[in-house]
């Protein structure tokens, strides 16, 4: 069904409605109006990273080790096997009558905001600091979820419509202060290309930006969103958020008067209850009946799409089978693979998959199963930890598992939890050739408001600092005393600084981010040499004693590889492998006004088989006002044999070319215009770590 005709069919169907049952399908609970053969449906549905909170689904790795990937190709599968299984799970959901909150197909995913603090408990929603690589992936998931077929196979939200990214324990009251400048080169980027690029719903954010609640925004929603960007889509409130324009942010008075002003503001769901308020709003004419059907058209124009009235719905043949099903999980472990990033790599690395050593796996993350969901999860049909992934890729091997430590807890004794485990963790490590050190953290730790969760290194899902808490810093450097062969895995949501005495003695150290169910198996290859590691760091990673801004601090001066003051212990973009890549022949093959095309040869030049991710930055000088550093502005995923060589072509939009005046417009460069290709960023650190340069050009 096109637009146009779903758009005809919604005003017919909302025209038969009183204001009163228009007004109830503004709530994400909407009830069924049985005179005119609408059944009720729950706007509420979660896919982060699979189908979530609905009984068993995939469990993907999260957002943000998709973002590690760097393969737009790999996260489109992702959203298009998404959807696949939503439309199974609700294929039976309908037939067993099952209308309930997580059972539709309105999925308000993906997390489109820029991880501009690394200290961001729901940083691991998201697809990293950079702009071009979240507009990117968000828009490939995006695609997957939606389809490319006659219907929409489910419906995607680009979420938090905008300026949102922490402090957790403050975003119900917080106004977050951006310039225009920054706030149209960083911070609305990502949004404006996963509209242009065809997603279905955008939801606002509890926080308030520049002064105004973002879910009622004059500026972002009626102008920017509706108006400059012509997004006919539905809006949707964060949850409960349009309750905080009176109860936090004191903008009103009054539950009527903050449904009026988000609803005059063109957002059309109430994720909450504010807009059962609507019908005093209504009487005490803050709105009018076209204001309300307006809104009540758009978001039928969503349910015609998904084929709902349909005599026949669309993708009723996608049979329940298919849900975590072999196929799906194999792409799990391909997908895990890519994710993870090597930040080091002495030589030691790969291990003999036949070795007969002793390996211990320490660490509170060795058999840890929250450690693969991160949040915003499904249930999977099968987990595999590290540890388990390390048994099944060592099978000779003499392997030891223990804790060690937990999170952040350290009491002696502390019985019930098992408090001060540093001992047993010695012993493993003290007695193995080689150890495994899994560290990091969970959703019980690290997240989306932890109301009731805050100490002097987590504050309500937010961290205070960019290193681990001090007791897994304090196993890590014991560890690294008693045993001269360390592997460190972290598996958590964001950049981790492990100290400078486990990041010099470490044999090798490996960024996992929350991998998913098959997050084992893909670690077990990845050491055994069966898979090369070929993740980038989607983040910066800081040294603990890095001065950051503070996090309040919304300005994008001293923040992201963007703006970075100072040096990164390990830059964003950076990722090593087990083989290397040689870059030569740069050049611009097409230039004009709108794009240019890049080329650029990449061989192989080491022994195996394996992926590289190719990087095209630009660089600014002489701009009439402050540019990035570098900007990411063309990324390419592939396979290259050994000795195997291959010419990439990169494809620039002019957007990304271009700098950000003062007042938010964007406009061409005064000065030079320098394009970098590499494995990697060009900065130095980059350079020195990987041990070789970007090849450049000038435009």
């Amino acid at each position: 069904m096109d637009k146009n005709t779903a758009k005809l069919r919604a005003k017919e169907l909302v025209a038969k409605m009183t204001v009163e049952e228009k007004i109830s399908q503004l709530l994400y609970n909407s009830p069924a109006i049985e005179r005119l053969g609408i059944k009720e449906y729950n706007w509420w549905n979660e896919a982060a990273h699979g189908v979530a909170r609905a009984g068993t689904a995939t469990v993907f790795p999260h957002a943000i080790g998709m973002a590690a990937t760097f393969n737009p190709e790999t996260v489109n599968r992702i959203g298009d096997i998404i959807s696949t299984e939503a439309r199974a799970k609700y294929n039976k959901s309908v037939e067993f009558g099952d209308y309930d909150i997580f059972k539709g197909l309105t999925y308000w995913t993906p997390n489109i905001n820029i991880f501009r603090d690394p200290r961001w408990g729901r940083g691991q929603e998201t697809y990293g600091e950079d702009p071009f690589l979240t507009a990117t992936l968000g828009s490939a998931l995006i695609k997957g979820i939606q389809g490319d077929g006659e219907f929409l196979k489910a419906s995607a939200c680009s979420k938090h419509f905008a300026g949102h990214s922490g402090p957790e324990g403050m975003r119900h009251g917080f106004d977050a202060k951006i310039s225009l400048k920054d706030l149209h080169e960083t911070y609305l980027p990502a949004f404006e290309h996963t509209v242009k690029n065809g997603v279905t719903g955008v939801m606002g954010a509890y926080n308030r930006t520049n002064g105004e609640a973002c879910c009622a925004h004059s500026y972002l929603l009626s102008k920017v969103l509706r108006q400059d960007w012509s997004f006919d889509g539905y809006v949707v409130s964060d949850c409960w958020a349009i309750a905080d324009i009176c109860g936090d942010h004191h903008i009103v008075e009054t539950k009527a008067q903050a449904a009026a002003l988000a609803l005059k503001n063109t957002c059309d769901l109430n994720c909450g209850e504010t807009y059962e308020a609507l019908i005093d709003a209504y009487e005490q004419d803050l709105v009018t009946e076209e204001e309300i059907t307006e809104c009540c058209e758009r978001l039928y124009t969503i349910r015609h799409l998904l084929g709902e009235f349909e005599e026949v719905r669309p993708y009723s043949d996608i049979p329940f089978t298919v849900v975590d099903c072999k196929a799906h999980r194999e792409f799990n472990v391909k997908a895990a693979e890519e994710c993870v990033v090597m930040m080091k790599n002495d030589g030691f690395l790969p291990l003999n998959k036949n070795t007969t050593k002793r390996i211990a796996v320490v660490g509170p993350n060795s058999l840890s199963k929250t450690a693969l969901e991160g949040n915003y999860f499904g249930h999977a049909s099968e987990y595999v930890t590290v540890a388990d992934g390390i048994r099944r890729a060592f099978t000779e091997a003499d392997i030891a598992v223990v804790k060690g430590s937990n999170y952040y807890i350290e009491k002696p004794l502390y019985h019930d939890g098992h408090g001060y485990l540093l001992s047993d963790g010695l012993a493993a490590a003290s007695t193995a050739d080689i150890t495994v050190l899994a560290l990091g953290l969970d959703c019980s730790v690290e997240g989306e408001e932890m109301s009731n969760f805050s100490d002097d290194f987590f504050m309500k899902g937010d961290r205070r600092y960019v290193n681990l808490p001090k007791t897994q810093l304090k196993l890590a450097e014991a560890v690294c005393d008693v045993c001269e062969n360390v592997i460190v895995v972290i598996l958590c949501g964001s950049a981790v600084d492990l100290g400078e005495k486990v990041n010099k003695k470490a044999r090798a150290i490996l960024h996992a981010w929350y991998p998913g169910a098959q997050g084992g198996t893909a670690i077990g290859n990845i050491l055994s040499g069966k898979a090369s590691p070929s993740g980038r760091l989607p983040v910066t990673v800081f040294k603990n004693e890095h001065e950051i801004p503070a996090f309040e601090d919304y300005s994008m001066k001293g923040r992201t590889y963007r703006f970075i003051e100072g040096e990164p212990l390990y830059p964003f973009g950076f990722g090593l492998s087990y083989t290397t890549f040689s870059y030569s022949n740069m050049k611009v093959t097409e230039n004009n006004g709108e794009a240019l095309k890049v080329t650029v040869d990449v061989k192989n030049t080491g022994k195996i088989k394996a992926e590289e991710r190719a990087q095209l930055y630009a660089s600014f000088t002489d701009s009439r006002t402050v540019t990035p550093h570098f900007q990411l502005c063309g990324i390419s995923a592939f396979s290259l044999e050994a000795d195997e060589e291959k010419t990439v072509e990169f494809t620039v939009d002019r957007y990304w070319l271009s700098a950000v005046l003062e007042d938010g417009t964007r406009t061409a460069p005064d000065g030079k215009i320098t394009l970098y290709a590499g494995g990697h960023q060009p900065d130095r650190k980059s350079c020195e770590l990987a041990g070789n340069e970007c090849k450049k050009i000038e435009l």
